[in-house]
């Protein structure tokens, strides 16, 4: 894909090359490092609220007039359908929009003083300011919208940072920072580099960085998060296994639609994708097989085809990896509901198991692919044990129509978010998104992002006046 010189940008489903890019080392790291840094350390150069706030409104205008240009950008780079590349391109605008109205709303409070006689003639309150310099290292599921989070939220909090975006869809990021530069942001306050892995952790380890947001594997975050320098603030959003519970009373007909665009949006390629449904067994067949239905009828192909649902995995290695995954779970006793083969080098069909072993890779880690797995259950509470068991809590879901059930279940299940009567994808950018234990740790969403690039500080004023 790369060498040390340049960075060859291909096309997932037909694997043509797109693009190729130079790639910097450890000087240009370097240097990117020293400018940011220098923009902090200096108060002049911070930028006014109100002039972020103009900026960002002409970054959303300039966006709008390119809403078809960046969405075949993202669809060719990435593989997401053009019609989910759309949606992504909007919520990135939208995103946008959401980062200048939480300028307002970094503020802080008034601290009581007089309470006790030590605190007397006292008046004390806090402010809000940026945390200093953010190295952000993004994903390629959502190669626009991933780049908004990691930049617009780190430049609206009053932070200069410098973005790696993933080595597979460099293209949306290097579009985006040019709309950046030409709606006014001052240079060095949002830079880009693409670079190895060896310069990126250079990068995120440096002294000069006070916050690192990752968004990739476990395995390279922690890592990344055992090297950072002391005080270095770190967001890291990995995967789950999204379990979904559904009781007997569930509303099938809206509930199947929602699970197979939430297991196999984007191609399963998404850290929420439902992975795992836990279903009454006096429904379950049931169940299973009108998703597999559905699943069935999914058009898979083209990311720039308007009619395509489904597109290809990101690296043919990945279909690969699915293809075993499958495999194993069917010499293991699972059932194939529909699909289980690849269809390409680079495509592989919506996949639906019917009570795969918790044993086996496909039970017990993130599928990060089309397929979707379903388990009967008699008794609820064994089924929100079997969905806790694993190391990875993010988003999960449970349909009832109870609603001592719901909040019963929305207890139990360990993870950051429960969903009721609603897939596990759900999201919107304004609400808290992150994972726990394994999955990650701090919290994004636009304006949680904000609030953690800044940090607290405390005014005491003593005045016999008072």
């Amino acid at each position: 894909m790369s060498n040390s010189k340049t960075l060859k940008v291909h096309n997932p489903y037909n694997q043509q090359l797109i693009k190729e890019i130079p790639m910097v080392g450890k000087t240009e790291v370097e240097k990117a490092l020293e400018i940011a840094f220098k923009l902090f350390q200096d108060r002049k150069k911070w930028i006014p609220s109100f002039k972020k706030i103009e900026i960002l409104e002409s970054v959303q205008e300039i966006m709008k007039s390119k809403i078809e240009e960046l969405t075949k950008t993202a669809a060719e780079e990435g593989g997401k359908p053009y019609q989910d590349s759309k949606v992504e391109v909007l919520r990135a605008i939208n995103g946008v929009k959401i980062a200048a109205q939480e300028i307002g709303q970094l503020a802080g409070k008034q601290i009581p003083m007089g309470l006790t006689q030590a605190s007397i003639n006292r008046i004390a309150f806090t402010t809000r300011e940026p945390i200093g310099v953010v190295a952000s290292i993004s994903a390629f599921n959502h190669p626009l919208n991933l780049i908004i989070h990691q930049t617009v939220t780190a430049f609206a909090a009053g932070c200069p940072v410098i973005i790696k975006p993933a080595s597979t869809t460099p293209l949306s990021c290097l579009a985006f920072l040019k709309i950046l530069k030409k709606a006014g942001v001052p240079d060095g306050w949002v830079q880009s580099i693409i670079t190895d892995n060896e310069s990126a952790e250079a990068l995120v380890t440096d002294h000069r960085v006070n916050f690192l947001s990752f968004i990739g594997s476990a395995k390279v975050g922690w890592y990344l998060k055992s090297k950072v320098a002391e005080g270095t603030r770190v967001a890291m959003e990995h995967g789950g296994a999204a379990p979904v519970i559904v009781e007997k009373d569930a509303d099938l007909e809206e509930m199947i639609p929602a699970l197979t665009k939430g297991g196999f949006y984007h191609a399963g390629q998404v850290c929420v994708s439902v992975q795992k449904v836990f279903v009454h067994e006096d429904i379950a067949r049931n169940v299973a097989e009108k998703i597999a239905k559905e699943a069935k009828n999914l058009i898979v192909g083209d990311p720039l085809d308007k009619k395509t649902e489904v597109g290809p995995l990101i690296l043919p290695k990945e279909v690969d990896r699915i293809e075993e995954w499958v495999n194993e779970a069917q010499e293991s006793g699972a059932e194939v509901l529909c699909g289980g083969k690849r269809i390409s080098n680079t495509c592989f069909e919506p996949t639906v198991l019917w009570n795969p072993s918790q044993d086996i890779s496909v039970s017990k880690e993130e599928i990060f692919g089309p397929v979707v797995c379903i388990y009967p259950y008699k008794e609820r509470e064994k089924a929100i044990d079997l969905a806790n068991a694993l190391p990875y809590h993010f988003q999960a879901a449970v349909f009832t129509k109870e609603l001592e059930v719901a909040l019963d279940t929305v207890q139990k299940l360990n993870a950051t978010a429960v969903m009721v009567n609603d897939h596990t994808a759900f999201r919107v950018d304004w609400m808290p998104f992150g994972g726990r234990d394994a999955s990650g740790e701090g919290l994004g969403g636009i304006p949680y992002s904000m609030h953690e690039m800044t940090r607290e500080k405390l005014m005491v004023i003593k005045s016999k006046m008072l």
